[in-house]
C-alpha cells in the first residue's frame, strides 16, 4: 500500500466551490474562445487533447450522474483519473500546469491554449485526489474499528465519509456532473478537433 501521495496540490487547500468555479470557468473561456475562433487547436494540441478523451472514457453505460448506483471507489477512481492523464498531457505537450483557482480567463494577456484548459480542468480533477485520500483513510478507519470491536451496527463507507467531511456527497455529484452530464467536458471535447 502506498503511504505517501506523490503529487502536492498544485491549487493548494482550496475549498471545493472556488475549484469547480476555476474548472468552470476556464472550460467556458475555452470553448468560447475555439468557437470565436481565437483558439485553433494546433497539431500538437489536437492528438493531446483526443488522447485526454480516450483516456478519461467514464464507463458509465450513458448513465447520468450522480453515479449512486457505483461503490464511492469507482465514483473517485473515474474523478482521479483525471488528475493523472491531465498530468501526462501536459508533460506530452510541453506545457506547464499552473493554479488557476481565483484567477479569471479575461486576466491572460495571450490567446488561451491547450495548457490553460488542461490547468482549468486539474483545479477540479485534483480535488479527486485529494478525496482518495480521504476515502482511503476513512476506510482505513473503518476496518480498525471493526477488528477492535465489532460493531453492533455497521456504518457504510459513504456514511464514514459524510461524518467526516459533510457535503461530500454533494460536491461528489456536481464533480460528476462537471466531467459526465449534460453540457459537461463530455460534450466539450469534440468541439475542440
Amino acid at each position: 500500500m502506498i503511504t505517501a501521495y506523490p503529487h502536492t496540490p498544485l491549487n493548494g487547500p482550496v475549498d471545493f466551490a472556488s475549484r469547480l468555479t476555476a474548472a468552470e470557468d476556464w472550460t467556458h473561456a475555452a470553448l468560447e474562445a475555439r468557437q470565436e475562433g481565437l483558439w485553433t487547436p494546433t497539431e500538437t494540441e489536437c492528438p493531446v487533447l483526443s488522447d485526454v478523451v480516450a483516456a478519461t472514457n467514464p464507463l458509465h453505460g450513458g448513465r447520468l450522474p450522480p453515479h449512486t448506483g457505483d461503490s464511492v471507489y469507482v465514483r473517485l477512481g473515474r474523478i482521479r483519473n483525471w488528475a493523472g492523464v491531465l498530468r501526462l498531457a501536459a508533460r506530452a505537450g510541453g506545457w506547464e500546469l499552473r493554479p488557476v483557482v481565483g484567477t479569471s480567463p479575461s486576466s491572460l494577456t495571450r490567446p488561451l491554449g491547450a495548457a490553460d484548459l488542461l490547468s482549468g480542468v486539474y483545479a477540479l480533477a485534483e480535488q479527486g485526489e485529494q478525496w482518495q485520500r480521504l476515502l482511503m483513510a476513512t476506510a482505513a478507519g473503518l476496518d480498525a474499528a471493526a477488528r477492535e470491536r465489532p460493531p453492533r451496527r455497521t456504518r457504510t463507507l459513504e456514511q464514514a465519509l459524510a461524518e467526516r467531511a459533510p457535503g461530500f456527497a454533494k460536491d461528489l455529484a456536481a464533480t460528476e456532473a462537471f466531467f459526465t452530464g449534460p453540457g459537461s467536458l463530455e460534450d466539450f471535447w469534440p468541439h475542440l478537433g
